[in-house]
């Protein structure tokens, strides 16, 4: 792209500031969540598979590079690594916000890069809500997707200087089933409750991916460029991923709805809890983000690769052969956790 817009220029800003703003360490609900392993598994490695299949594909785990970026050039080159890493470790990934190429066209290479990249995996497109079937028709065919993520980001526009201010999507939403890929609803860092789970199911939608608080946080991104800064006072909104997990659990009894979890996973122990609270599949963004700006390409892969090998080892010390099987596994909560279940049960 010869000449970034403002709009191009918005993604870098955002890029920036994620790494900005990320700290390793942070705590976050997760941490508020005890899984008891087994002092007699009775289990090896070699019973343990994490092989399964989304969208009739095969891939090598349930998780997958999430949301996160393209649309000017820096963010082009992250996407093609992005891409680079998913290939080779097999697994899903969702490119960011694609609006930008219903406007500007010339940003399109940013996107369609990763399918040229990773031609056979799987791949997620990506779109605000409030946009038309049409437009949706035409981010899925940038990248020959396999599944549409529809973002649903609310507190992000209200708090973005050049934001949204209209937000009646709930029928275009509907609209959506027309397409020929699964669509994802996708919160992009403040969880879901039970009442917009409910709402999204009665709108048709199957896959959910709850987003939930407690790693990027828009609304903290977003007041950093606002001229004075003054809407910091909702960083704090929103629900966990564990949280928002806790809510789908009456929908996991029916198996109508997928959930995918993602939203402040630091390493493999909250990558199970997750998939122990229900999640199908778990997305991970910032800290892949993180690894690869400070890698290469090859580093990141090496890390991520022995995340895959600490998860086969996690799995056999909580006694199971499959992450499907977590759900099973013996839990506690830290106090606040617990009381949050009790008030939203009650």
């Amino acid at each position: 792209m010869a000449h970034e817009t403002k709009h191009a220029h918005r993604k870098d800003e955002h890029l920036a500031l994620a790494e900005h703003f990320y700290n390793a360490v942070q705590r976050n609900d997760f941490d508020q969540l005890h899984l008891i392993f087994r002092n007699l598994p009775e289990l090896g490695v070699q019973d343990v598979s994490l092989e399964t299949t989304i969208f009739d594909q095969k891939i090598a785990a349930p998780i997958y590079i999430n949301a996160m970026t393209g649309g000017s050039s820096r963010t082009g080159a992250i996407n093609e690594k992005l891409a680079q890493i998913a290939a080779d470790l097999r697994i899903p990934m969702a490119v960011g916000s694609e609006s930008i190429i219903l406007s500007e066209p010339e940003s399109l290479e940013t996107f369609s890069v990763v399918r040229k990249v990773n031609p056979t995996g799987v791949i997620f497109a990506n779109i605000g809500a409030g946009k038309d079937l049409a437009a949706a028709k035409q981010v899925v065919a940038a990248v020959a997707a396999n599944a549409l993520q529809v973002h649903l980001n609310v507190l992000q526009e209200i708090v973005m200087p050049e934001g949204d201010r209209d937000f009646h999507w709930a029928e275009m939403i509907r609209e959506y089933q027309h397409l020929d890929v699964p669509i994802i609803a996708k919160e992009v860092g403040f969880g879901m409750s039970e009442m917009t789970i409910s709402q999204l199911e009665q709108l048709g939608i199957r896959y959910i991916d709850l987003g939930g608080a407690g790693g990027t946080n828009f609304v903290q991104i977003e007041n950093a460029r606002r001229q004075n800064h003054d809407m910091a006072y909702l960083a704090e909104q929103g629900l966990s991923t564990v949280k928002s997990l806790l809510e789908s659990q009456p929908f996991q009894r029916d198996q109508h709805l997928t959930f995918f979890a993602s939203g402040g996973v630091r390493q493999p122990l909250d990558i199970v809890k997750a998939w122990h609270l229900g999640a199908k599949y778990v997305g991970i963004s910032r800290t892949i983000l993180h690894l690869l700006l400070h890698h290469t390409v090859s580093e990141t892969e090496t890390i991520l690769t022995a995340w895959l090998e600490q998860l086969r080892l996690l799995l056999v010390a909580f006694g199971v052969r499959t992450p499907a099987e977590l759900p099973q596994v013996e839990h506690y909560f830290d106090q606040e956790l617990y009381l949050f279940q009790q008030q939203r049960q009650s």
